[in-house]
């Protein structure tokens, strides 16, 4: 029996190893090959996160809630605005944008990255917004943030309570570019120290990336452009190569990782810091790594130590993929009220996919169901309620994982929906059952 047992592991192991997966009621088990087996990572950072670019499945937890200066990550939060004003017709790609005094004070500033803005000349949208992701151009986008709110302070408030929205519980912000509040001179604040600067932690970095990622993914096409000329055939003409190292050919590019996103950070409080992306056979993630070492400006720290947590999670994690109208152990069934059936069978409205760690199975995902106050009667689904109709969710969770999802939560939300008609029962039915439960 044994000898059986071990013929059999062997056997399945082989098969997956074959099909990279197996495929079973709706739902989808990926193997990912590994170029190392680390259960490790010794990163070498303050802090650092990897999640799940959709969900927020947190994969990976150094520190995460620690604040700390972010520098011109400080950006992603900016271009997040922009991104929203262009798609509320507030601006436009081709709008020429004409540039004050103090914004060409900064952008003039050598020491700092930039391209050379000049006060009074005109700049497309698009022209800021590239120079602002791919060569960090700090002048480049605190233009951009006064054409949104018609002035830096204004711009500051609107980042400030779009952080709240996204759940950014430790973010401190002062302005649009990351840089210290004495460096953006009259863009600044009379009141505030001359070393202050934007200040968040890991965790808030990665919810920003998430939701940027998810409600504008045309970014990550700006995000992967190595290099482009910013003025090019002017007098200022520039030669904008793309801080992020590690996108494919460049210096710190790894082959088994498909980086195109997402924005460096870098100061003398912040050291390096780097909010990665990369999408492994459609599995996309997404790391933070806060206050890396910043031994010299071609010190490639930040993206070593994001090599090791994106290696990390595609060695060691599988996913498992749950399709829309698949079951859920813990919401297969709602008890009903006043219905001809006591119970009805749900499923999920939409697909769902979860990271699984190698020493895990996927019969450890579980659900617990919630169901909408206005479809319910005494805790139980009112009848009568229509087929495929949207009862509530499915708050999903995985036994044995410690470190839950983006928001302090050990749960994702799935819309759940009933898989057949909830039919009202008759008065004599509903009348003897009455009769039943006083006995």
């Amino acid at each position: 029996m044994k000898r059986l047992k071990q013929l059999m592991v062997g056997l399945v192991t082989a098969m997956t190893l074959i099909t990279g997966g197996f495929s079973t009621l709706g739902t989808t088990v990926t193997a990912h090959a590994a170029s190392t087996n680390s259960t490790t990572v010794n990163l070498q950072a303050k802090a650092g996160i990897a999640v799940d670019a959709k969900t927020g499945q947190i994969l990976y937890d150094k520190n995460s809630d620690q604040s700390l200066p972010v520098a011109s990550m400080t950006k992603l939060l900016s271009v997040y605005l922009v991104l929203d004003a262009i798609h509320d017709g507030k601006l436009k790609w081709d709008q020429k944008i004409t540039v004050n005094k103090a914004t060409a004070k900064v952008a003039q500033n050598t020491n700092l990255s930039n391209v050379p803005l000049r006060a009074g000349h005109s700049y497309t949208v698009k022209s800021l917004y590239q120079a602002s992701l791919i060569y960090s151009a700090n002048g480049a986008i605190e233009a951009l943030g006064t054409a949104v709110a018609g002035s830096p302070h204004a711009f500051v408030t609107k980042m400030r309570a779009e952080a709240k929205t996204l759940g950014m519980t430790n973010a401190k912000i002062y302005n649009a570019c990351g840089l210290t509040n004495k460096q953006v001179g009259k863009l600044g604040y009379s009141n505030v120290k001359g070393s202050t600067e934007n200040e968040w932690s890991a965790a808030d970095q990665a919810k920003l990336a998430v939701a940027l990622v998810n409600k504008y993914p045309e970014v990550l096409k700006t995000t992967s452009i190595k290099k482009m000329w910013f003025e090019k055939g002017t007098s200022d003409a520039t030669k904008m190569e793309n801080w992020n190292w590690m996108l494919k050919g460049l210096s710190a590019s790894y082959s088994k990782l498909h980086v195109d996103g997402l924005k460096t950070g870098t100061s003398d409080a912040a050291g390096a810091n780097f909010t990665g992306t990369a999408n492994n056979n459609g599995n996309r993630i997404i790391t933070v790594v806060l206050h890396a070492a910043h031994k010299s400006d071609t010190d490639p720290a930040r993206f070593k130590q994001t090599q090791k947590m994106m290696s990390y999670v595609y060695n060691n994690f599988k996913t498992v993929t749950y399709k829309a109208g698949s079951q859920i152990t813990g919401s297969k069934t709602v008890k009903t009220h006043d219905a001809k059936q006591l119970t009805a069978k749900t499923a999920l409205a939409s697909g769902i996919k979860l990271w699984i760690r190698d020493d895990q199975v996927a019969s450890n995902v579980h659900s617990t169901t919630q169901l909408k106050s206005k479809l319910t009667t005494k805790q139980a689904l009112e009848a009568p309620v229509a087929k495929n109709t949207q009862i509530g969710t499915a708050n999903i969770s995985l036994k044995g994982d410690q470190l839950g999802f983006l928001g302090n939560t050990k749960t994702t939300k799935v819309p759940l929906k009933v898989t057949q008609s909830v039919e009202k029962a008759n008065i004599f039915v509903r009348a003897w059952r009455a009769i039943v439960a006083l006995f």
